[in-house]
């Protein structure tokens, strides 16, 4: 009994101080200082980079360009007349033109001033120029035609290839008297097959030209008969018996081949007539006929000796009402 009595009282003087422990305010207390060695501290910092890092690339990822400024286009119509007077042609295919014109209002009134009661008749017309092979100087085209245009200001003209054109936009007078206001520039309608022409402008010496012409039928360097071929062809190309059919006096006096030692030299010239015409007109040459091609044009080759060389040539009209004469001549002479 004694030792449980002493028991209750330890035990009455134990809950008392545990109470007054409870009812102390926390802030009273001082916070326990947690110490970090050196590798936890590094691991702190390592962990506070990354972080930041992480934000940084999430950002960027997720982050949407700020707008640049937007470039507008501004498009600006044509203007519908530029106040000036003018005709320009163009070419559209081997057998099409297209043209396309201005003729201010001032033009008009002048013209109707000009004019006077003979504008009233008059409507707007295109005149088109065959100019080929020519300087042409507004006379002297080989033929033209015209069409009715009305009010339009531009149009398509049908013509043959392999020729120069060129157009007038004017007035056509009742009378038939043309009145010019514009006039274009000039353009080659390109030909819409091979070229008929083969010696104008791609000649060769005409030694090569008799080895090539032989190896085209089997002729060649290794033929049997090649080689004397080519001697027969090479004498009569120098000797002038190739050149343009019915011409006379086709060798040069000074055209000489040393045979004794290896080094040689010589020159000769060649002439080129070419022309064209109606193709249906006849044409003469030196008065011998000379055929003519679909479109008209021919072309005829010769050689050209010292001296004076007189080559009249004449085109008469299918129906032989009219007729003209053209005399080239040529002075050669070698020193």
């Amino acid at each position: 009994m004694v030792l449980l009595r002493k028991i209750k009282e330890r035990i009455k003087k134990i809950i008392p101080k545990s109470k007054e422990k409870k009812a102390k305010p926390a802030t009273t207390a001082k916070p326990k200082k947690r110490v970090f060695g050196k590798a936890a501290v590094s691991k702190q910092k390592d962990a506070v980079l990354l972080g930041t890092q992480e934000v940084a690339v999430g950002k960027t990822k997720f982050s949407t360009p700020a707008p640049t400024k937007e470039t507008r286009l501004i498009m600006e119509e044509l203007p519908v007349s530029y106040g000036k007077d003018k005709i320009a042609l163009q070419i559209r295919d081997t057998h099409w033109l297209h043209t396309y014109w201005e003729v201010t209002g001032q033009t008009f009134e002048r013209l109707k001033h000009q004019l006077g009661i003979a504008f009233n008749g008059a409507r707007m017309n295109l005149r088109v120029y065959d100019v080929s092979h020519i300087v042409f100087n507004g006379t002297n085209a080989h033929r033209f035609f015209d069409l009715d245009v009305g009010y339009a200001n531009s149009w398509y003209v049908e013509t043959a290839p392999g020729r120069s054109w060129c157009v007038d936009i004017g007035l056509l007078l009742a009378s038939g008297e043309f009145i010019k206001i514009a006039r274009s520039n000039i353009v080659y309608t390109p030909l819409d097959g091979p070229s008929s022409i083969t010696d104008e402008e791609w000649m060769i010496p005409e030694e090569m030209f008799a080895r090539l012409y032989g190896m085209g039928f089997g002729f060649g360097r290794t033929s049997p008969v090649g080689k004397a071929w080519q001697e027969r062809m090479k004498q009569a190309l120098f000797s002038g018996a190739l050149a343009s059919p019915g011409m006379a006096s086709m060798a040069s006096p000074v055209k000489k081949v040393p045979k004794q030692r290896k080094f040689w030299f010589w020159v000769n010239t060649e002439l080129i007539v070419y022309g064209g015409t109606e193709p249906d007109a006849k044409v003469t040459v030196q008065g011998k006929e000379i055929p003519l091609r679909p479109d008209g044009t021919f072309s005829l080759r010769f050689a050209l000796p010292d001296g004076k060389q007189v080559i009249p040539c004449k085109a008469v009209a299918a129906d032989k009402l009219e007729e003209q004469t053209i005399t080239p001549i040529v002075t050669r002479e070698t020193k």
